[in-house]
């Protein structure tokens, strides 16, 4: 029983889709936080420096300091998690390349009596209309 699960699940966890959407996910994710700290730590203090009295952009910065080091960090993150990812999907691929090879290098089933029969019929009517 726990075999049978072990496996549909591992059947089910190698579909392409499921992978490419949870992997979609997590890069994305990490995408956002390079997006989030590329406008809040970057270019809100920017324009906070060119427009000091805007109350809007007062709200969303300390001091109107451009923090640099906390984009850097969101990039070498994002890098890291997408490495990560990288690792995870080649190691899906090498596991999914596996069992096709093990698929592949299985031998053919021998053919059923019914399939041995037809093709005996079918050699016969082709000798028949030869003649």
């Amino acid at each position: 029983m726990m075999k049978r699960w072990v496996r549909e699940f591992r059947a089910f966890a190698l579909k392409g889709n499921v992978v490419d959407m949870a992997i979609g996910v997590v890069v994305g994710s990490s995408f956002t936080a390079i997006v989030n700290s590329l406008v809040g730590d970057v270019i809100t203090p920017l324009l906070t420096l060119l427009s000091p009295d805007s109350a809007v952009f007062e709200s969303l910065t300390i001091g109107g300091v451009v923090m640099i080091g906390k984009f850097i960090n969101a990039i070498l993150s994002f890098l890291m998690v997408s490495g990560c990812m990288f690792l995870l999907v080649q190691g899906i691929n090498r596991l999914t390349r596996r069992a096709e090879k093990e698929k592949a290098a299985a031998p053919a089933p021998a053919p059923s009596k019914e399939e041995v029969l037809l093709t005996e019929i079918r050699d016969l009517l082709k000798e028949n209309l030869a003649q």
